[in-house]
């Protein structure tokens, strides 16, 4: 069989140049207004010079164009996790029960499950570690059940604290707890 590839796009990637990335002074989550050109095209020259280590020039004379994708913010991390506990919630609400994540459990989640060198793919494994197995065991020992909303929170001393809605507004009726 012939195969034509014409009208093909080929996409491959790769983690070669993750550690330039963390080179120029901060480490994991990249700030807002740290997209500046001279940094960006350092990175870039880091890159190419890594490529050209690692593959040989006949194969990097036939790629058309690298394109090196930047660190991704904590905010665009936090969406992912937004994103991602969207999908557990569904999971949920087909048993009639809601879940809600305060921000600094929002905050944790997304520290934790952010590696500069491998981005928000280890997200997937820190919720199901982190939220999926603790609220499945606790939904199997009975502690929620269909109608509740359970509010997930994070603190210093416990970790992820998994709290009935009603429970947090009995505990805490003088303060001012604001739940997304």
């Amino acid at each position: 069989h012939n195969v034509d590839f014409t009208n093909t796009v080929v996409i491959m990637t790769s983690n070669l140049g993750t550690a330039f990335g963390a080179k120029g002074g901060t480490l994991g989550f990249r700030q807002q207004g740290d997209q500046g050109t001279f940094e960006d095209s350092r990175i870039k020259t880091d890159v190419h010079d890594a490529l050209r280590k690692h593959f040989r020039p006949q194969f990097l004379n036939r790629i058309d164009e690298i394109i090196i994708f930047h660190t991704l913010t904590k905010e665009q991390v936090s969406l992912i996790v937004d994103l991602q506990m969207k999908e557990i919630a569904e999971r949920l609400g087909d048993h009639g029960i809601t879940i809600e994540l305060t921000d600094a459990a929002r905050d944790w989640v997304a520290d934790q499950g952010y590696d500069p060198a491998f981005g928000a793919r280890p997200l997937r494994r820190t919720l199901q570690k982190q939220v999926e197995s603790p609220l499945s065991v606790r939904l199997l020992r009975g502690e929620f059940k269909e109608g509740d909303t359970i509010v997930i929170d994070y603190n210093e001393s416990e970790g992820l604290v998994f709290v009935k809605k009603e429970e947090l507004m009995v505990e805490m009726p003088a303060t001012n707890v604001e739940i997304e």
